[in-house]
């Protein structure tokens, strides 16, 4: 996504990279304790990007579920890390649980979709992405009312589970997903990395920046800020502005389902 910049690793990626890739034990609670804390800095991360009334602790169960998942299902053959494998399941797994919640209300779904009209309607009209003024003036808001819309909508913004895959390193982690994709899945997948980098390949530099650093290399807002040099609340702004971008752009290629929207 961002060529030719080292991104700071955060902790578990970096403990992931220097232990033994593990040959799968027998005993299975030693493997959920083992891997514990990773799915608590998980938990803790999407958590951040939610409303607080979405518990931290359903979606450390979840994530629990998520890696009792890849314990049955992990095949060593693939010549993949079992943890780089357990994270993909345990995501999605909270991500699901997060679906099954339908914390959103319609009000928030209107607001989402009214930014979303108006910033692909400002991008078509102007021929590049709108800045925010034009979209506050598009709107016929304060520009501080737009950055408020802007924090209300961010839960929505987070992307699913494929689009995540299609951000981070494209060195075949995200065809671990499912251990049987067919030909045409494949094809597909292929088809939607390349997609996602042109679309992100148009997005201002400290945008990229913000996507990289949140889904490559699973920073969390506060971390990218303290690298960036903005505030949290400014840093889940871009994030938001960025994935709208995204949608807005890659509504002319993709399937509705593939598109940034509700987790």
């Amino acid at each position: 996504m961002v060529v030719g910049v080292r991104f700071p690793q955060n902790p578990y990626t970096r403990q992931a990279q220097v232990s033994k890739d593990p040959t799968i034990p027998a005993d299975r609670e030693e493997i959920i304790l083992r891997h514990c804390d990773l799915i608590k800095y998980m938990a803790l991360r999407l958590a951040s990007r939610l409303p607080p009334h979405v518990s931290v602790d359903d979606l450390f169960n979840a994530g629990v579920i998520g890696l009792m998942d890849a314990i049955e299902k992990f095949d060593p053959e693939q010549q993949i890390q079992f943890r780089t494998y357990a994270k993909i399941r345990i995501k999605g797994a909270m991500l699901d649980e997060i679906r099954a919640m339908d914390w959103v209300p319609r009000s928030l779904r209107q607001k989402s979709t009214l930014l979303t009209k108006t910033a692909a309607s400002l991008s078509e009209r102007l021929g590049r992405h709108p800045t925010d003024e034009e979209m506050a003036a598009e709107l016929d808001f304060t520009l501080d009312h737009y950055y408020h819309l802007l924090d209300e909508i961010k839960g929505i913004s987070l992307m699913p589970l494929e689009i995540q895959e299609a951000v981070q390193d494209a060195q075949g982690e995200a065809q671990l997903a499912t251990g049987a994709d067919g030909p045409f899945q494949a094809v597909y997948r292929e088809q939607l990395r390349d997609e996602l980098a042109a679309a992100i390949e148009t997005l201002p530099k400290n945008e990229q920046l913000i996507l990289s650093l949140y889904y490559y290399e699973e920073l969390t807002m506060k971390e990218i800020g303290a690298v960036m040099g903005y505030t949290e609340s400014r840093i889940s702004q871009l994030h938001t502005k960025a994935v709208l971008r995204l949608r807005t752009r890659l509504a002319r290629t993709l399937k509705k389902d593939d598109l940034p929207d509700v987790v």
